[in-house]
């Protein structure tokens, strides 16, 4: 796991084409290089042939996590705002990996609370997110651009 670059920009974005039916544009995910908790989990070269994702400077980017700090009455909170992990890393836990890491530093960072937005039909996801102590806290109807309502959960630190 390491700091998103601007050189795995690519790679994220196929993996992100990959992973979802309504895809984020390329140029959402340059808003947010620099952010703390945006990270890719990378591959070493000796697990590249299994790997479809592009290049990263020092591996394969089959995975990564979108996540900052957002104003909230004084008092930031974090934004989990995507995560998705190459087809065939499925899976393997890169997934569980990335966004612990991505709550560590929103933690260090300050923030007391963490939301995200979730697909209703996307139980992997959901129970993922259960695990680290996400609860649902409301709904958000036709949040997705099929029309499809969004869960969203919560965590205190």
């Amino acid at each position: 796991m390491r700091q998103a670059e601007r050189a795995d920009l690519l790679a994220v974005f196929h993996i992100e084409q990959e992973a979802f039916p309504q895809p984020w544009p390329f140029s959402a995910f340059e808003r947010f290089l620099g952010e703390p908790a945006f990270l890719v989990a990378q591959v070493a070269d000796a697990d590249a042939a299994r790997s479809t994702a592009t290049v990263g400077d020092d591996g394969r980017v089959v995975g990564y996590v979108v996540a900052d700090r957002i104003p909230n009455h004084g008092e930031p909170i974090g934004h989990v705002k995507d995560i998705a992990v190459a087809d065939e890393r499925r899976g393997e836990g890169v997934g569980t990996k990335l966004l612990q890491q991505a709550l560590t530093r929103l933690a260090q960072a300050g923030v007391a609370s963490v939301k995200l937005e979730v697909r209703e039909t996307n139980d992997g996801a959901r129970s993922l997110y259960r695990r680290f102590g996400f609860d649902p806290q409301g709904r958000v109807p036709r949040y997705y651009s099929n029309g499809e309502d969004a869960i969203v959960m919560i965590r205190e630190f």
